[in-house]
């Protein structure tokens, strides 16, 4: 729900979750940052496999695809604000068009999801944790006081803050070897991939490369593959007429003999059939 400024009689479209379950995010209209501070949790953001282990903030933008598949013992926080929010407009010049208003863009790069580096969970480090819980609790703090007519200048201050170390930790963090290949599956996956090509990729050889694996995405990296290129074959037989053989191409399988195995195999379903009965159960959606 919008805050109500009680000093200006208005609503100011942010929220603070001082006990976040993650079950309604992300939100259609707003920007969410959720502290992780206990606790750990698995699933997937954007169809990529997700992991966290506390502590760390979660950055969310409007149109992403959050799924949690696993929880142990998490507590967390959460800020929640519209991007109008962002704007810098003084409280006299509020009926100006806010188009042509300054607006604060320190961290609005945690929200892009143009390249692997930016996954949302930017790196917390040791020194950064005490800094980010104390400006994060200020800042839900203020959200509920409203102590003065200043409540939001002040509230704007913590999220620059939290927002522009979260954007420096993320820039000076190096991508990790499962986000290195997890980058190459997902712009090679067509092509003939071979479990050395994973490893040269990642500077691992084969035990280290699958026990990362492992504990990010709960198979081996050839597994991952495997299932990545199952799923974009499933897309294509749902929304294309495209026949098996050019599928199996186009994913990555050398014959449609093997693609077929494996998709009947891990799906319960040949393709065929899993055409037909996807496109009857997309009609009902």
């Amino acid at each position: 729900m919008p805050q109500f400024d009680r000093y200006k009689n208005r609503l100011v479209n942010i929220e603070f979750a001082a006990v976040e379950d993650l079950s309604h995010l992300p939100y259609p209209d707003r920007l969410s940052l959720v502290f992780v501070t206990s606790g750990s949790m698995r699933g997937m953001l954007n169809e990529r496999p997700l992991s966290i282990a506390a502590p760390c903030i979660l950055c969310l933008a409007e149109e992403d695809e959050l799924k949690i598949t696993e929880k142990q013992n998490v507590a967390a926080q959460s800020f929640h604000f519209q991007r109008e929010f962002l704007n810098s407009v003084p409280d006299s010049e509020t009926q100006r068009d806010l188009r042509m208003a300054p607006r604060i863009r320190t961290g609005l790069s945690l929200f892009q999801r143009n390249d692997a580096q930016h996954t949302g969970l930017p790196r917390i480090t040791e020194k950064a944790y005490p800094l980010l819980f104390e400006w994060f609790f200020v800042l839900g703090t203020e959200v509920q006081a409203q102590s003065d007519e200043r409540w939001r200048c002040r509230i704007k201050k913590y999220l620059i803050q939290i927002l522009g170390m979260l954007e420096d930790l993320n820039r000076s963090s190096e991508q990790s070897p499962v986000d290195l290949v997890l980058e190459y599956i997902h712009t090679n996956y067509f092509r003939k991939i071979a479990l050395e090509d994973l490893t040269k990729c990642a500077h691992l050889n084969r035990v280290s490369l699958n026990k990362l694996f492992q504990e990010r995405c709960g198979t081996t990296a050839m597994g991952y593959l495997l299932s990545h290129r199952l799923k974009v074959a499933g897309d294509l037989l749902t929304h294309t007429d495209m026949n098996l053989n050019d599928i199996a191409r186009a994913t990555g399988f050398e014959y449609d003999t093997y693609f077929i195995k494996q998709f009947t195999s891990k799906r319960g379903l040949s393709p065929t059939t899993y055409r037909v009965t996807s496109r009857k159960l997309a009609a009902f959606l």
